[in-house]
């Protein structure tokens, strides 16, 4: 049984919001965005309008996770920063409310673009709205069954990379899918300092991550599978696009949460292996928007 709310503060919902893993979801609208400034125009408004889209459902996903894993039990026992509803910081209901006014203003925006850019808003508004809420609500969470780092490509690679792209020039351009693949698989490498950090507490929730399932010294190798695999990728977009070699200059970036990962670190000291991947997924996004948008 939880305990009873502490008052709210402004800096207690920032820190639920989680804003520090927001390059996840910055990096690849840059990508996008630097994708369709080479091959057309790029209008702020419609940049707004895909911010204020993906924004909404990636930090009222991170609320009704948080809602989620709270009720469950899963966030009681965290070695990571606590979550609202685990640490009693806020009630159940106060942190669904929040996700849900954010998926309003998500499903608002999605409407408009349909109305002002194309009709294919409406099905990918319904995609994520599902997708977001299901990762860990519902009766049957597909990321407690091993899903989320498939889910993670995804949404943080395929559908914001492409839908960034295709808001501005009204089509998805080839080259998007292809610059969708890095961008995803570094997302997969953030997710996995996360639960390679919590296979403890998640295997012992009942929480089946890609980490539980491959085990410790397994889930360090996925992680620098999945990072050497993002800059390889992007490497390959060179032979369309010669500045995409630009990433080159995001590898020092990854210097620091890889050692930390094949270190062997566990529990807490995760980490800054954590923080520094967002920081090496912001850089790879700049340099890899900067070296697309030539």
């Amino acid at each position: 049984m939880h305990q009873r709310p502490a008052p709210s503060t402004v800096r207690t919902w920032v820190a639920g919001a989680r804003l520090k893993t927001l390059p996840v979801t910055l990096a690849p609208i840059a990508v996008g965005t630097g994708i369709a400034h080479s091959l057309g125009q790029v209008l702020w408004w419609r940049t707004v309008l895909t911010l204020l889209f993906m924004l909404g459902f990636v930090i009222g996903t991170n609320y009704f996770n948080d809602y989620s894993d709270g009720i469950r039990g899963t966030d009681d026992e965290r070695l990571g920063p606590s979550r609202l509803v685990g640490s009693g910081r806020a009630s159940p209901r106060q942190v669904l409310r929040a996700g849900m006014l954010l998926y309003a203003v998500a499903i608002v925006t999605g409407v408009v673009m349909a109305v002002t850019v194309s009709w294919w808003m409406i099905p990918l508004t319904a995609y994520c709205g599902l997708a977001g809420w299901f990762y860990t609500g519902g009766p049957r969470p597909y990321g407690y069954r091993a899903l989320g780092d498939l889910s993670i490509f995804l949404f943080h690679g395929v559908v914001i990379v492409c839908t960034t792209a295709g808001v501005q020039l009204g089509h998805v351009p080839p080259l998007a899918l292809g610059a969708a693949v890095p961008m995803g698989l570094l997302s997969c490498a953030l997710l996995t300092t996360n639960n390679l950090r919590d296979i403890r507490t998640d295997a012992a929730a009942g929480k089946v991550t890609v980490a539980v399932l491959l085990g410790e010294r397994r889930t360090r190798v996925y992680y620098v599978l999945c990072v050497a695999a993002a800059f390889a990728s992007a490497l390959l977009l060179a032979t369309a696009r010669p500045w995409a070699a630009l990433v080159i200059a995001a590898v020092p970036s990854a210097a620091f949460p890889l050692r930390r990962v094949l270190s062997g670190a566990r529990g807490s000291d995760l980490i800054p292996a954590l923080e520094h991947t967002c920081l090496m997924l912001l850089a790879f996004g700049s340099v890899l928007a900067i070296g697309l948008s030539l």
